[in-house]
């Protein structure tokens, strides 16, 4: 793509990224608004991430761009200039299959609570994996407050290495305040991080961006599992720890699936570390079996109790989607205030 049709292109995006994050950016905890926003300023200035960061230039920078946010909030989304009379931003396929001989990878689509997600990036390279396209990519051009590192949309994976670096980074970073015992740190020392945290982060990049693609993939699995009325109901849930209990039921049965019997097949210790460093919160408390059987396999180095709790979360997630799916059907509102209740109690929905 030439440069001036390359700059429009950023343009755009970026625009959009940014009245997504008018409408959405301000909704998080402050902690973690924070946090991404002081990403955020990282990745559009260049710094490095280990770099120090001037709290007077960051403040100024917020302030700028919370202002910026107040003017767009009633603004519509752009269409991309490619072709005559653009694309809708919401064409994954149509903008690839222009961008990808030119080198560039661009995804759009809904993620928790209804958010819109926009990011234009550099092709690293491209893979076919059990029949989904898996588009991999470096260097971003435009990305919104919030960038995750992976997401399955319309039967493509996209991976994210630049927001997934990010991510890791700001792992290790606030693991370094405590330095606490766990699976955290476990993970951090098979990578190397005491030697040279560099050269670490790399290789954690390159594997766990594997897991974040074995995920994708067991959420492509669970799909027919599941039917096309799980999408539905997932965007109508109207509240919030609805839909957080909706995702975590997915995301068991999903690694269950593909994620963990992938890594403890390859014997992949370093990513099982990481993987349950950050199994927590809600996927934990509804599926406590599977943070037993990881400290079973730390303490014998046998994996079989991890082996048989994916096995069992095979049949148990799935059939404990399908009861939400039922309930959902039968009353939605009804449901979604049931599905609230279970985040403090899971009750039979737990393994």
């Amino acid at each position: 793509m030439d440069t001036p049709g390359l700059e429009a292109l950023k343009q755009a995006v970026q625009a959009n990224c940014d009245i997504a994050d008018a409408r959405h950016a301000r909704e998080s905890t402050m902690c973690n608004y924070l946090l991404a926003m002081r990403e955020l300023y990282r990745w559009e200035r260049g710094l490095p991430l280990a770099g120090p960061l001037g709290q007077a230039e960051l403040g100024a920078w917020i302030a700028a761009r919370e202002a910026r946010w107040n003017d767009l909030e009633e603004a519509e989304y752009l269409p991309l200039p490619l072709g005559q009379g653009g694309c809708d931003p919401f064409d994954n396929a149509a903008i690839n299959a222009r961008l990808e001989p030119r080198g560039l990878v661009y995804s759009a689509g809904l993620g928790r609570w209804g958010r819109p997600h926009f990011f234009l990036g550099d092709l690293a390279r491209r893979e076919s994996r059990q029949g989904l396209a898996v588009l991999v990519s470096e260097r971003e051009h435009a990305r919104d407050l919030f960038a995750p590192p992976a997401a399955l949309r319309d039967g493509t994976v996209f991976l994210r290495l630049d927001a997934l670096r990010r991510w890791l980074w700001e792992k290790t970073e606030v693991w370094g305040v405590k330095q606490a015992e766990g699976a955290l740190k476990a993970a951090l020392t098979a990578y190397g991080f005491d030697e040279d945290g560099g050269a670490a982060l790399e290789r954690m990049a390159a594997a766990e961006g594997e897991t974040l693609i074995l995920h994708e993939l067991g959420e492509a699995q669970a799909e027919p599992l599941l039917g096309p009325d799980w999408r539905e109901m997932l965007g109508g849930l109207a509240e919030r720890r609805a839909e957080l209990l909706a995702r975590a039921v997915r995301d068991n049965l999903a690694d269950c699936l593909s994620t963990l019997p992938a890594l403890i097949e390859r014997g992949a210790a370093p990513s099982l570390h990481f993987y349950f460093a950050n199994f927590e919160g809600l996927r934990r408390s509804l599926f406590p079996r599977l943070g037993v059987a990881y400290l079973a396999w730390r303490r014998t180095g046998d994996p079989v109790d991890l082996r048989l709790a994916c096995r069992d979360g095979q049949a148990h997630w799935r059939e404990a989607a399908l009861r939400l799916l039922d309930a959902w059907r039968h009353d939605p509102a009804a449901a979604a205030a049931a599905f609230s209740e279970r985040v403090d109690e899971p009750g039979t929905l737990a393994l």
